[in-house]
């Protein structure tokens, strides 16, 4: 039996909206289409080593910012005396740049105790957490 491709609907499990049609999956099954803004991968074939393997030495610029309107405090993790300058040559270090917003992708995969030659292949979900610790009290610095 066909499966039922209904335009417009999005199923808990789904990776993106039915477009209505239904196209083959394989030679023998066939599927609901999806719009979706990242199509699903194909993983009967991963290549190995990994097409981006020199992803390793991307870099991610993580913008955070912090308000609360009701004190009139707002802060960002970019600090006003960081210059366009050193923004275009650092890269954080947590020995000798702190405050650097510039994380190599590399660096984020082994911080969480992965090996990034083997997520390359077989992909994965990561997520950064930033805590504020600020103690409205004081004045700003």
């Amino acid at each position: 039996a066909l499966p039922i491709c209904t335009r417009d609907y999005v199923g808990t499990h789904s990776n993106g909206i039915q477009t209505g049609n239904c196209v083959p999956y394989n030679s023998s099954l066939k599927t609901c289409e999806i719009s979706a803004w990242c199509p699903v991968e194909k993983d009967t074939h991963v290549p190995e080593p990994a097409v981006l393997k020199d992803a390793e030495n991307f870099t991610v610029l993580v913008k955070n910012n912090i308000w609360y309107p009701k004190f009139g405090f707002t802060k960002r993790n970019i600090l006003p005396n960081i210059t366009e300058g050193y923004l275009r040559n650092c890269k954080y270090n947590r020995n000798t740049d702190l405050f650097c917003p510039i994380f190599r992708l590399g660096q984020i995969v082994k911080d969480a105790g992965q090996d990034f030659q083997q997520v390359a292949v077989q992909g994965a979900v990561m997520a950064i957490q930033i805590n504020w610790d600020c103690d409205l009290d004081r004045k700003a610095a």
